[in-house]
């Protein structure tokens, strides 16, 4: 496929805010494709150069990108500088200044090249990626260098999630949305759409059973449902296992031998940062080969006791390592078993699984198997609770004895309580914050003063508004979050934004932060679960908890769906 075809896409997709319509044009993108091409074009549209666990930085800022702009138009760094402030887009400054004519580079070619850049390093690297960059877009059209510059910043803006990509694959083939679920199993179990879209494509959709899983190849992760209180999973469970929750990191560890690589929730690789947690696993797990889950958490050497999410989350930075490894140690609290010596558990029930990982965990400081209470008494499961919290944990989760472990999933397998706060609901909210209004009064000193912030609609692959918040951060970081929101701001409304309200800045759905609130109204302001004339949902006095959560990427936020359960369980313990 020549790649100004595929430009030919980018723009029909650009042009709409239709997520069906959408759909069928992945669907005709994806027929037209090669099974050589089509991972490529499935990374291209989602601005990466491979599968989200192993991130390829395009080391390509704007900078950089004006520079070979420059090289490759003949124009001066002030006259880019000048078209940029202009139109705010170096995807538009290429289309103006160079040539209507390119090369015909196909799309493979195009995907090398930037691969090429991409992985130029050492000495003299930023020049020969500005050099490479300035001779790949002499090489291409004024509309295909458009595109071409807006991958690596980060600016394609297509409004394409996981699923439409998913529906797009379904549609390729049958012309409907029924191949879904083969699709989305494969993907939960490898995390790669490329390679699922290549079996597709080179081997039917009966293939797609063939992909199973892989040490090396994180398995997106089994989420858990919420309970009200302890009668309330007895009476979805019956006889369960009871264990801690934590308030750490989420941990997926593969063990090939001595090489280990950790992954978080969002498939981000952290083997770097947790260093003692890699160096546990090699000490303590008696495998060859293993994937198994946990949580990861920070805490005193001295009395054992481990510390609070804020001082955990020190350890997540990429510099002083080896100082930070030492002031706040990590334990991985092992909870679940996936893959052992060539054998695959997710398919065993929790039980099984639970009692093979007890066996292969060695005594040590670094690794630790999750306490677990088996049990259906309502008072041992509330006793249990209690003690949780008064350690200082966030709850407990009750797991289902004969379930699979089910990839990408969130069902009522697995269920959590966590702790009461003050208000009526008993339970935080992850939003996802799509723009901001500037500040008033005091705050107008910082330019912002209230987040619009949204939950997923995982029906729709969008996200619907649910509060605007102007409470939970501190002067401090009022001024830090809105250096962040400018870098991702947007001159319109996402396409993938639904909202009634209009913020005084949009922003794409990149960051997830944590709300409390008293409860949960209905609004005739907000979209979440907004049904026709119905109005939506709101939380009522919802105030920021921490700061950004780097462990969620905007697909991980509180669902719709779930913020009506917790709205149905909110009415009948207001009511009891």
């Amino acid at each position: 496929m020549r790649f100004t075809k595929l430009v030919d896409y980018l723009a029909k997709l650009e042009a709409t805010t239709k997520r069906l319509e959408m759909t069928a044009i992945l669907g005709a993108l994806f027929k037209e494709a090669t099974a050589d091409e089509i991972a490529p074009i499935i990374y291209l549209t989602q601005e990466r150069l491979g599968p989200a666990f192993e991130p390829i930085d395009f080391g390509i800022g704007e900078a950089l990108a004006a520079e070979a702009l420059a090289k490759a138009s003949g124009k001066d760094k002030e006259a880019i500088k000048k078209l940029y402030n202009q139109h705010g887009d170096y995807g538009i400054v290429a289309e103006k200044l160079l040539s209507d004519s390119g090369k015909a580079f196909t799309v493979t070619q195009v995907f090398d090249r930037l691969k090429e850049i991409a992985l130029a390093s050492g000495e003299g690297a930023m020049t020969q990626k500005t050099d490479l960059l300035a001779d790949l877009l002499q090489k291409l059209s004024g509309r295909e260098a458009r595109y071409v510059l807006r991958i690596p910043l980060g600016r394609l803006r297509l409004g394409i999630g996981d699923p439409t990509v998913m529906e797009g694959l379904s549609w390729s083939v049958t012309g409907d949305k029924s191949l879904r679920p083969q699709i989305e199993r494969a993907y939960n179990v490898c995390s790669d759409l490329g390679q699922v879209a290549r079996v597709l494509k080179s081997e039917g959709v009966d293939a797609l059973a063939k992909i199973q899983v892989e040490v090396g190849k994180p398995v997106r992760m089994a989420l858990a449902e919420r309970a009200k209180n302890a009668e309330d999973i007895v009476t979805r469970l019956g006889k369960c296992a009871i264990e801690n929750k934590y308030d750490g990191f989420r941990c997926q560890v593969h063990k090939r031998g001595d090489e280990v690589r950790i992954f978080s929730r969002n498939l981000e690789e952290t083997t770097a940062m947790f260093t003692d947690i890699a160096d546990g696993i090699r000490q303590q797990i008696k495998a060859k080969t293993a994937i198994l889950e946990g949580e990861a958490l920070s805490y005193d050497p001295e009395t054992g006791e481990f510390h609070p999410f804020q001082v955990t989350m020190q350890r997540k930075r990429k510099y002083d390592v080896a100082e930070m490894t030492v002031k706040f140690p990590l334990r991985l609290i092992a909870f679940d078993l996936l893959y052992l010596d060539g054998k695959d558990f997710t398919s065993q029930p929790y039980s099984k699984r639970h009692e093979t990982l007890a066996s292969i965990i060695a005594p040590g400081e670094r690794v630790e198997l999750s306490r677990h209470l088996i049990t259906q008494d309502a008072k041992e499961i509330e006793k249990f609770f209690m003690e949780a919290i008064t350690n200082g944990l966030e709850g407990i989760i009750a797991k289902r004895l004969d379930s699979r472990y089910q990839a990408g999933m969130r069902n009522f397998n697995w269920i959590k309580l966590k702790r009461s706060y003050q208000g009526h609901l008993s339970d935080t909210v992850d939003g996802v914050i799509v723009g901001y209004l500037r500040g008033r009064g005091m705050r107008a000193r910082f330019g912002i003063g209230a987040l619009l912030v949204a939950v997923y609609d995982d029906d729709q692959d969008k996200f619907a508004t649910i509060a605007k918040i102007g409470t939970g951060l501190s002067d401090a970081e009022w001024p830090q979050m809105r250096e962040l929101l400018d870098k991702i701001a947007v001159a319109q409304k996402p396409a993938r934004v639904d909202a009634l309200i209009e913020p005084d800045v949009w922003v794409e759905p990149k960051y997830v932060i944590e709300m409390q609130a008293d409860e949960i109204t209905r609004s005739p302001v907000h979209t979440a679960g907004k049904v026709g004339d119905e109005p939506g949902y709101a939380l009522r006095f919802p105030r920021v908890v921490g700061f950004i959560r780097t462990d969620r990427k905007a697909e991980d936020a509180t669902t719709v769906k779930e913020i009506l359960r917790m709205f149905e369980k909110q009415g009948k313990s207001m009511s009891q």
